[in-house]
């Protein structure tokens, strides 16, 4: 029996796999290496034959891996007759397996958030190579957001069949596969592979949230969630940004996108402390898997289904997780607006407005720094007071600044001091949303549908910073009071669906929050 869950289904041709993608990375970089002498600028130059190889053995091995890799499993989508009882490692302490799991996944998170932070610095020395214009570079974000918001989607389904395990290894497969975006001699081979590492980025995001949530005890699943999304992104900003700083200088700004093979290789090695969802497991038919991994967790193997106890419900009625769901994706598509359309074209518009365009800049970066301490406040309140009321509050405060922007626009106030108040608020709320949205998302879906439902969630964020894009591009930023209205309508909208249909997860098992959303005898997650 495996003491993760599930092995791979066929190592060799797992390994092989492996193999072949490492060795296809490889073949690109005799390339990269003879072009040091210009910099590393291999604009226009053409691909030898070792590098049109290494390109068939990346498909051809990440096919072979897959193969090896996703397991068969006895009872997919299927009940296994009496759901196993998971109420003793929901009252377990915080233990050395949960802790080493929240520590592999936060290096995950890293990883996986480090990909696209690293678009700003690839930026400006992708331009200048490839000797295009901004716009033209604003296709690479554009074609990145798009593969984040398809691997959301398609990535959860794929943890919801074949397991979360399964899920994190092929992202990780997918982000050395595609390190050879930096040496790709064109800008339109730029684009297919930016598109798939935008889809392996935000595939595994959803995963790791959904794995946490059906791991950790329901006593401080909340806070984890939270803290493991505010610090794994931090973490993967400020290594985009180191990585940039040391590296780039030395290499050219090729080397940020190389870093997919050691960092895509980390996580295949990590992968040997990361065990499969036991929730997963007893859903597919294997219980006896599924208690080995419940007795890591929580030391013994199992009770009676009488030693749980009948734990209260929450006082709100049941729920709708259609509008749930829907409250959901509308504040994900509004946090996108915000983070990749309204803040982003912000000193802009500020500028136009008569504000220096220096000072527009320090005051987004001065306001950021006063919004860092966001993350501790989430964590608190959604561990100690509600996380749906938390949730509601936090986009009802997004709202508010929004509409803060928008009256301070119609008044023509000029005052630096009350713009970074107002920015502050701006980033500090929508950071609140963003670190509660798919930990959220990750506690109400059963877990036939929770890494599907999550990955959902998360897309919305994503095609929110699609449509922010594009509105940029159509100049709907530039008017500062218009756009905050707008986007301030669908977080009113969605406040009002979560505060009337959302369910209280604070401390509740699973299985209670799936009672309280379905009715008795519904539980399943």
């Amino acid at each position: 029996m495996q003491a993760n869950g599930l092995g791979y289904h066929h190592p060799a041709a797992f390994w092989t796999g492996c193999a072949a993608i490492t060795l296809g990375v490889f073949a690109h970089l005799p390339m990269f290496v003879h072009a040091s002498h210009m910099g590393y600028q291999m604009a226009g130059m053409e691909m030898d034959a070792t590098m049109l190889t290494g390109m068939g053995l990346i498909p051809f091995g990440l096919l072979l891996a897959a193969w090896g890799m996703l397991p068969r499993l006895p009872g997919a989508g299927a009940s296994a007759g009496a759901p196993l009882q998971f109420h003793v490692a929901d009252g377990a302490a915080l233990n050395r397996e949960h802790w080493k799991l929240v520590l592999v996944l936060v290096l995950a998170l890293t990883v996986d958030v480090q990909k696209p932070a690293t678009l700003g610095f690839v930026m400006p020395g992708l331009t200048g190579e490839y000797g295009i214009s901004k716009q033209a570079a604003g296709l690479l974000a554009l074609v990145a957001l798009t593969g984040t918001t398809v691997g959301s989607v398609l990535w959860g389904r794929i943890a919801d069949r074949y397991g979360r395990r399964a899920a994190i290894l092929l992202s990780a497969l997918m982000f050395i596969g595609t390190a050879i975006c930096g040496a790709m001699p064109s800008f339109e081979w730029n684009l297919v592979m930016c598109f798939l590492m935008g889809a392996s980025a935000g595939g595994l995001l959803p995963i790791a949230f959904t794995l946490m949530a059906e791991t950790v005890p329901a006593a401080h699943r909340g806070w984890l969630l939270v803290a493991l999304g505010g610090i794994g992104t931090s973490a993967g900003y400020l290594l985009a940004a180191g990585a940039a700083a040391v590296l780039e200088p030395l290499f050219s700004w090729r080397v940020l996108w190389l870093l997919g093979l050691p960092t895509g290789a980390l996580i295949i090695f990590l992968d040997r402390y990361i065990p499969e969802s036991p929730r997963f497991l007893a859903r597919v038919g294997m219980e006896g898997e599924a208690r080995a991994v419940l007795a890591k967790f929580s030391g013994v193997m199992d009770e009676p289904a009488a030693a749980a106890g009948a734990a209260p419900h929450a006082s709100r009625g049941a729920g709708n997780r259609g509008a749930i769901t829907f409250g959901l994706i509308c504040c994900g598509l509004a946090w996108g607006l915000v983070n990749f359309g309204f803040l982003l074209w912000l000193p802009t518009s500020l500028g136009s407005m008569g504000m220096d365009p220096a000072a527009a800049s320090a005051l987004l970066a001065r306001s950021a720094l006063l919004a860092l301490p966001g993350t501790l406040v989430v964590i608190w309140l959604y561990h100690s007071w509600s996380s749906v009321k938390t949730l509601v509050l936090f986009v009802l405060l997004t709202a508010a600044t929004l509409l803060a922007f928008f009256v301070a626009s119609a008044a023509g106030l000029r005052s630096v001091p009350v713009m970074i108040t107002i920015t502050a608020l701006l980033l500090f709320s929508a950071s609140g949303v963003i670190a509660m949205l798919i930990p959220y998302a990750a506690e109400i879906y059963p877990a036939d549908q929770r890494a599907t439902g999550s990955g959902v969630v998360a897309a919305s964020s994503k095609a929110g910073g699609i449509l922010g894009a594009a509105g940029g591009v159509l100049g709907i930023f530039g008017n500062l009071g218009l756009s905050a209205l707008l986007i301030a309508l669908p977080l009113v909208l969605a406040a009002g669906l979560l505060l009337r249909s959302g369910i209280e997860t604070r401390g509740r098992r699973l299985e209670q929050i799936q009672e309280s959303l379905l009715g008795p005898g519904s539980a399943g997650s």
